[in-house]
């Protein structure tokens, strides 16, 4: 069994990263700490909440973390997620309310009573990891690895170089790629491959129990603004899942280890992942970059979670 903690901004890959990773024993999440960035803080946390309350596990302890990023204002993805940040489904309300702590003291409180290394799954901006690295170095022997959704080494889906996550707290991602903890990065290379397809959410409705009912309705809305021309798609990419798959069988994937460094000064490529797959600098690999997907397997991995609900 994994032991992780899930550092999100729910947003609706998010919600269904959440959904993948409690439908299965091998992973025991430990926490659930909320960022801002899809929508403001207030509402990915009560989200985060909503969800936990749908899927009964309110035994999962929950905070919100940073307000804002670390030295930027915040930009959020409203036309994207919608107002609410799960547009699309009937969530309920919680039932239960936040632990009275800051995200990084519950981060610290339960790698440091873990009986063994926690992954760290951040699939939002970095902007609580990086404080709570940075506050807790002792801890840092502690986290087996950071498996997070993030970046790209081609073009960006937010600027023409950045992924929204790491461009909207740049910062706090130097200081993660930098803490020499080992990181595998799910950016955009392999997450636009993780495509969903209208007959794919068929499937997903088609199983009958109130969790899948979610997810689909969640995917119906999520597809809405991925139809726009531009982008080319032929379904919706699930980006935030691909960290849970990769967790759960990373056999689905391939990948290649390079030196990810991040750009936190340029105008023109602020929020950039440089990633150096050819060796090209003398650094040393800090990251395992995902760059394929079976995504007949992934879709089927999701499928199959889902039956897990009675």
């Amino acid at each position: 069994m994994t032991s992780i903690i899930l550092d999100c901004d729910p947003g609706h890959d998010d919600a269904i990263a959440m959904i993948l990773a409690l439908a299965n024993p091998q992973l025991n999440v430990l926490a659930v700490t909320t960022s801002a960035g899809n929508q403001t803080p207030d509402k990915t946390l009560h989200n985060a909440l909503r969800l936990l309350t749908l899927l009964n596990r309110s035994d999962i302890p929950v905070t919100g973390g940073a307000l804002k990023p670390l030295a930027r204002e915040l930009i959020i993805a409203p036309e994207v997620h919608g107002e609410s940040g799960l547009d699309g489904p009937k969530l309920p309300e919680p039932t239960f309310q936040p632990q009275n702590c800051s995200a990084t003291e519950l981060m610290a409180k339960q790698v440091r009573q873990s009986d063994q290394p926690v992954t760290l799954v951040p699939t939002g901006p970095l902007t609580n990891i990086a404080i709570f690295l940075t506050a807790h170095p002792e801890l840092h022997s502690n986290i087996e690895r950071i498996v997070l959704m993030g970046g790209s080494a081609g073009p960006g889906n937010w600027t023409a170089a950045a992924e929204f996550n790491i461009y909207v707290d740049p910062e706090a991602a130097d200081i993660v790629f930098k803490a020499g903890i080992p990181i595998v990065m799910c950016g955009l290379d392999v997450t636009h491959q993780a495509q969903i397809m209208d007959c794919d959410i068929e499937r997903v409705r088609a199983i009958k129990n109130p969790i899948a009912q979610c997810v689909a309705d969640l995917l119906d809305f999520f597809m809405i603004y991925h139809r726009n021309p531009k982008w080319g798609f032929e379904g919706a990419p699930l980006h935030d899942p691909c960290t849970i798959a990769w967790l759960l069988k990373p056999e689905l994937f391939q990948s290649v280890d390079c030196h990810v460094a991040i750009e936190t000064s340029s105008e023109l490529t602020v929020g950039m992942t440089v990633a150096d797959r050819y060796q090209l600098t003398d650094k040393p690999a800090n990251c395992t970059l995902v760059t394929d997907i079976d995504r007949q397997g992934f879709v089927d991995l999701i499928v199959e979670s889902l039956n897990n609900y009675s």
